[in-house]
């Protein structure tokens, strides 16, 4: 089965003190699953990376170190760019960053379930009848 992941998930893998029983068994998952991105999915990771770097959260290598195992998952970003009206349409509707409204529209059109750490986001999905990630 496929699902969608969001960064609040994949980030949780890289942080210990973020890692829950729920989103370990997301990474489970993916040994025999394949897991949907946003386009904008790489650029979020990269930015947490970063900021955690400047926070002296993890280092360099470490980060490095969290990109080579992300980049063994089977984890496939959706191209092209989601529909910018599609996006701020659930934005709005659910009061979303554009950045989960992404990952919502992402679960919807593919007719998927939504891994996501992120409480307005779970409860944006379920309003909108898109299925979570059972953990």
């Amino acid at each position: 089965m496929t699902f969608v992941v969001d960064a609040s998930v994949t980030l949780a893998w890289c942080f210990e003190d973020e890692a829950t029983d729920a989103t370990e068994a997301v990474l489970d998952r993916l040994a025999s699953e394949t897991a949907l991105v946003p386009a904008l999915w790489p650029l979020e990771i990269a930015n947490a990376l970063l900021v955690a770097e400047r926070r002296r959260r993890l280092t360099e290598f470490q980060a490095a170190r969290f990109v080579e195992l992300l980049d063994e998952l089977p984890i496939e970003p959706d191209l092209p760019p989601p529909d910018l009206h599609a996006v701020l349409s659930i934005g709005r509707r659910f009061a979303l960053s554009a950045y989960d409204a992404a990952y919502l529209l992402l679960a919807e059109r593919a007719s998927v379930p939504l891994a996501t750490t992120d409480a307005a986001l779970r409860d944006a999905a379920l309003k909108a009848g898109v299925p979570l990630v059972v953990y």
